[in-house]
């Protein structure tokens, strides 16, 4: 089913209202920067409303935010899940037990596995490990959501060898995406499959691609993954031949979409009704000046970019090229390749210092969502990740230039600072706040709706112990008692959402609780 109607129709059936469209739109909030304190206006204490949760012995049992009740049993039975980790299971017995809010328990234990338990399909192929892993509700794998979903579980992995060959198996897979086609956002298993879109995508579409949306990050988040892997584990068996030629396909592809020779082999048009589903002027896009940033024709949302130097994707391109450099050099591997990325790397950081960071009226220095080299800005962020509040979620240790996020002493900390109080407030016009929560949405799943992604990077993103209780209160108010993340949820009302089964939110959500369990467990009690 296409990704857009699936969203539209989960909505309808959760929720019996379309929120759609991609109309841009103020909506009033108040936010804060990291470091600063947090307050909502929505009635947060008064817990859930919301509807019965779904497989339990009791049935009809309502999920209200009540410390101590009781919760049905929603993860998926053990006999059905298609992996199990010894320590992924020892970690959720460990939270749920110990911490003193029991939904948040409950919710962890449900949402934190469920990558492992519902999306993974792995197998061994010509003797190397292979892991395909859908996104949940949509069986096609993604490159982003694919890395994301078992990012979280790198930290745990060097204590379990299964675990560990199941991330291996997801970069070997990887790289078979890539050299099939390093333009695509999303493949097959099978890939002798062809995709539903080849009827309505003008573009050079594969057998074995679900679809061929052009996006930056597609690129960044395999590197991110292998570069992760390889620091926890100090495992070199994933970065072979056939990575090496993965990796110089990247960074062939970055210098293809500078565009400073000529538009490059890319192009893509949809006979849509949506016009964020498509590419303007013959699938090129908007014109731009070459000014060594990459072109994406696409956020991470998979809607197209208005100016197509999206700003947060080009910053992950600088980190990940970092990382890269940095794995190239201390495994003695692709010596060919260190001279490409380090001039990218240098390009990037250059054209990102001059275009990248612009005035605000109200918040000063700022990083601005997109460019196009002209001097031409928007001002907003997009749930999606890579976002701009997602930037210290995402920036590589190793880098620690101007544009670093992480060092007090650098630009971009204070760029970044004003920028996060920008995109928590009425200045984002994708920031929703009403009666059931606020956060950032996009256009992708329409207006006045908040995508749990963005409250979870908001968490994860801030030292501050007000703001992440916060964010944990919002998220536990989320669910519309089903016991697990959502796509996106209705400002006014958490039962009118989409996608019920989103496995990168879910394992996401996990991720942020597993770090407040370790750094700040008294938010938990």
């Amino acid at each position: 089913m296409k990704r857009r109607k699936f969203i539209q129709q989960s909505i309808l059936g959760s929720a019996g209202v379309l929120a759609g469209g991609s109309v841009i739109a103020g909506a009033a909030g108040a936010g804060v920067g990291m470091g600063a304190g947090a307050g909502t206006g929505a009635d947060l204490g008064a817990g859930l409303s919301g509807a019965p949760g779904v497989g339990s012995s009791a049935g009809t049992e309502e999920a209200a935010g009540v410390m101590g009740a009781e919760f049905p049993v929603v993860r998926i039975p053990e006999a059905k899940r298609k992996f199990k980790s010894q320590v992924v299971e020892k970690i959720v017995r460990e939270v749920r037990q110990n911490i003193g809010n029991k939904e948040i328990g409950w919710l962890f234990e449900n949402c934190f596995p469920n990558t492992l338990d519902t999306t993974v399909d792995f197998e061994l192929i010509a003797g190397k490990p292979d892991t395909y892993v859908i996104t949940g509700d949509i069986d096609a794998m993604w490159m982003r959501d694919s890395s994301a979903q078992v990012w979280p579980y790198i930290s745990l992995c060097k204590d379990d060898k299964d675990l560990q060959q199941l991330i291996r198996g997801v970069i070997h897979r990887q790289v078979k995406c890539i050299l099939k086609d390093p333009y695509a956002n999303a493949f097959y298993k099978d890939e002798s499959k062809i995709s539903e879109w080849k009827a309505t995508d003008l573009t050079d579409m594969k057998p074995g691609i679900h679809e061929r949306k052009w996006e930056i990050d597609s690129l960044c988040y395999p590197i991110r993954l292998s570069h992760g892997y390889w620091q926890i584990t100090g495992d070199k068996s994933p970065f072979d031949e056939q990575w090496l030629a993965a990796m110089k396909t990247v960074l062939e592809t970055f210098k293809q979409q500078q565009r400073k020779d000529g538009d490059g082999p890319y192009s893509f048009q949809r006979k849509s009704q949506f016009a964020t589903d498509s590419v303007p002027l013959r699938g090129y896009g908007y014109p731009t000046k070459k000014v060594g940033l990459i072109h994406s024709m696409f956020r991470p949302s998979d809607d197209a970019t208005i100016y197509p130097f999206l700003i947060p994707s080009n910053l992950f391109a600088l980190s990940s090229l970092r990382n890269l450099r940095t794995m190239l050099q201390a495994l003695s591997i692709g010596k060919d390749l260190e001279g490409p990325a380090f001039a990218l790397e240098n390009d990037l950081n250059k054209a990102l210092l001059e275009h990248a960071i612009v005035t605000h009226p109200v918040h000063g220095e700022v990083f601005a969502y997109e460019a196009d080299g002209f001097g031409n800005h928007t001002f907003m962020d997009d749930a999606n990740v890579p976002s701009l509040l997602a930037l210290p979620y995402l920036q590589s240790p190793h880098f620690e230039g101007d544009l670093s996020v992480l060092h007090p002493d650098k630009k971009g900390y204070t760029v970044y600072q004003n920028t996060r109080r920008m995109l928590l407030s009425d200045a984002n016009p994708f920031y929703f706040k009403g009666k059931a929560g606020e956060g950032i949405g996009g256009p992708h799943a329409g207006l006045n709706m908040i995508w749990p992604l963005s409250i979870i990077i908001r968490g994860l993103t801030s030292h501050d112990s007000q703001e992440m209780g916060l964010c944990l209160k919002l998220l536990q108010n989320s669910h519309a008692g089903k016991g697990f993340m959502h796509e996106s949820f209705h400002k006014d009302d958490v039962n009118k959402f989409s996608r019920p089964w989103f496995a990168w939110a879910n394992t996401l959500f996990g991720e942020f609780v597993l770090k407040t369990y370790k750094e700040k467990p008294a938010l938990l009690s």
